[in-house]
């Protein structure tokens, strides 16, 4: 059996995966800060790591996997958004985590096992504050609690530089009670008119980093396998756990991954660039939630990837082939093929270029059981009963509408273009227009979609 290899930021190499112990592997991943819906690139880590997720349960058993990823429901975005917008904090919470929740569910992504709140944590943070301040390695100042980052020799180990350097190239806050430019808040001061608790230090609320620390170690133990999150984490966020858990006495995570970021046809995705949207925007313009996932699938987790309309196309004709392939197949068992791909630092692009091999032998009768491509798209969340909506409904629609009067008519279409017989093809065109159909053209030629009013008796076909 091929070993399970994965890419550790800490160390730079890709190491044997030896889990603390096989029947309880344990991973951590940075959760969303719930205040809006989720961006594209916020789907990116919950897919990578939710096929990782996957991969573990069928490695060591679905019942020796603990999964955690949190949401941060304490935050000044949430503060800055209730007050914009005259609604209570936890009712703008509870929306939000609900928002995201249904939209990752539509591209295919397990819950994990755990779900935790920071809000339901703050014991667990304010206890592990005054344990790093009997330590020495955190300090109270007017009101606030930081972390002495002098007191923690290797930091910068994660990112890979020094103090200096960090200073030098970060957006620090500059405060006059901070030791040190680089130390960062455990705890801070609430006004009245923000959410606080009270701790030994007065009302206040914990800083984002020490969440992340106080519900791993609550949930997961004093170390555990994976700790996983977007490579925009590294620094400060993951920097600054490392270093209070480990100053805390807390081994923590073994191995540490990153997925690289997402563009949009080549361009960092930004409002300002009119190239920005959430994933409900994309499922809410028709893209089905399985599309998006085969594009983010479709690049290595640790390259950037780049969301683009071609991308779009080719993954739905793909998945539209694939489903047709297997309407009727079971799943078996993934084949190793599939299985060594992703073993080999979760390489799903590869994974993927196999899937296409095993499905070009389904559909020619050379694979012994088609159940074993199924089977192994499913170790990716694909071609699965929960995100198989988008395509019975186009069936249903297909069917309903002449499908295969529909292709037809359009071949003739194309063979009328081909030939450049010009007004052969606009009168085609026209024709299926009336029927009631849309016409559009793609790479791989024309697609006529029926609308409300299609009617394929009115495709006359021409001999």
């Amino acid at each position: 059996m091929t070993t399970l290899k994965l890419y550790n930021t800490k160390t730079r190499t890709k190491e044997d995966f030896e889990p603390i112990d096989p029947r309880n592997v344990r991973m951590y991943v940075c959760g969303p800060t719930v205040y809006d819906r989720a961006h594209l690139g916020n789907a990116r880590p919950v897919i990578v790591f939710d096929v990782l997720f996957r991969l573990l349960r069928h490695v060591y058993g679905a019942d020796h996997v603990t999964y955690v990823r949190n949401f941060t429901d304490v935050d000044d975005k949430i503060n800055a958004r209730a007050a914009e917008s005259g609604r209570p904090i936890g009712e703008i919470t509870a929306e939000t985590t609900g928002w995201f929740l249904d939209d990752m569910a539509a591209v295919g992504a397990l819950e994990p096992t755990r779900m935790p709140r920071a809000t339901r944590y703050i014991g667990q943070m304010v206890a592990m504050i005054e344990d790093l301040i009997a330590r020495g390695h955190a300090y109270e100042a007017e009101g606030h609690v930081l972390f002495a980052v002098d007191s923690y020799a290797e930091y910068g180990a994660l990112s890979g530089r020094s103090v200096d350097d960090m200073i030098a190239g970060a957006r620090v806050e500059v405060a006059p009670y901070k030791r040190n430019p680089m130390d960062f808040v455990l705890w801070k001061p609430s006004s009245d008119d923000l959410p606080g608790w009270d701790s030994p230090w007065g009302r206040g609320r914990p800083g984002w980093h020490i969440e992340c620390s106080a519900m791993a170690h609550d949930l997961l133990g004093e170390k555990f396998d994976i700790h996983g999150g977007g490579i925009d984490l590294q620094f400060p966020h993951h920097e600054n756990e490392i270093a209070q858990s480990q100053c805390a006495g807390h081994e923590f995570a073994q191995v540490w991954m990153h997925n690289e970021m997402l563009q949009v046809e080549g361009k960092k995705m930004s409002k300002s660039l009119g190239n920005f949207f959430t994933v409900r925007d994309l499922l809410d313009q028709g893209v089905p939630g399985e599309v998006i996932r085969f594009v983010m699938l479709s690049t290595h987790y640790r390259k950037p990837m780049d969301w683009t309309e071609k991308k779009r196309a080719e993954a739905e004709k793909t998945l539209r082939k694939w489903r047709r392939l297997c309407q009727d197949v079971q799943p078996t068992s993934p084949t190793n093929l599939v299985l060594d791909a992703l073993k080999d630092d979760l390489n799903s692009a590869e994974a993927i270029r196999r899937l296409h091999f095993l499905a070009d032998g389904a559909a020619a009768g050379k694979l012994d059981d088609p159940g074993d491509f199924v089977a192994s798209a499913h170790l990716l969340g694909l071609l699965t009963p929960e995100l198989s909506n988008w395509f019975e409904r186009e069936k249903l629609i297909m069917d309903l509408a002449g499908g295969e009067v529909a292709e037809s008519f359009a071949q003739q279409i194309d063979a009328a273009r081909a030939s450049r017989d010009f007004e052969t093809a606009d009168a085609l065109r026209n024709r299926a227009m009336a029927a009631g159909y849309s016409v559009r053209n793609s790479p791989d030629g024309t697609i006529l979609e029926p609308t409300g009013k299609a009617d394929p008796s009115k495709l006359e076909v021409v001999k």
